[in-house]
């Protein structure tokens, strides 16, 4: 038998969904991070990512103003620090100083890595599209580096690396093939 789903669990039917931890930083200088359930690659060529960002959040204002974010993924390790990325706001609080994670400088973007996260996605916003309640910005990656040691040559490790995936604010981690 099916049934129909409420409005509000529509978008996620199905397996859940990859989470990453996005840093941004405004023309002050002062980085922040904010959890994204709504991560996506969209491109090979050029290498091209989406992000969700609903305009209400703190680093809306951020990616708007600088044009960049980075995409850092985070091992199921970084549960805690993940959730609390994002329940609170970076406008009240420095999330850095709260959850003990380390910013380390980026490649080619001023947001920083999050350093304790095995892989970083360095972008800057090609477009943004308003699309309901959310902003996507679309952004080119202009570099990307893993831990090593999640590395298999130049393909990344998951049973290793432990992703984090959620499914109704619940999490858990690929744990085998």
């Amino acid at each position: 038998m099916k049934i129909e789903l409420p409005k509000h669990r529509r978008l996620q039917p199905g397996p859940a969904s990859n989470v990453v931890m996005a840093t941004c930083v405004g023309r002050s200088g002062r980085p922040n991070i904010i959890t994204l359930g709504m991560y996506m690659p969209i491109s090979i060529d050029p290498p091209l990512v989406c992000i969700g960002v609903a305009p209400r959040r703190y680093s809306h204002a951020l990616i708007e103003e600088t044009g960049e974010f980075v995409v850092n993924t985070p091992s199921i390790d970084l549960e805690e620090q993940m959730h609390y990325c994002g329940v609170r706001s970076g406008r009240d609080v420095d999330k850095w100083a709260e959850t003990g994670l380390t910013p380390t400088p980026a490649l080619k973007v001023k947001p920083p890595l999050i350093e304790e996260c095995f892989s970083h996605l360095e972008c800057r916003v090609v477009q943004s599209h308003i699309c309901g309640d959310h902003t996507l910005f679309l952004g080119e990656v202009v570099a990307t580096s893993a831990n090593a040691e999640f590395m298999d040559g130049d393909v990344l490790d998951v049973l290793k690396a432990r992703p984090i995936v959620q499914k109704n604010h619940v999490y858990y981690s690929v744990c085998e093939k």
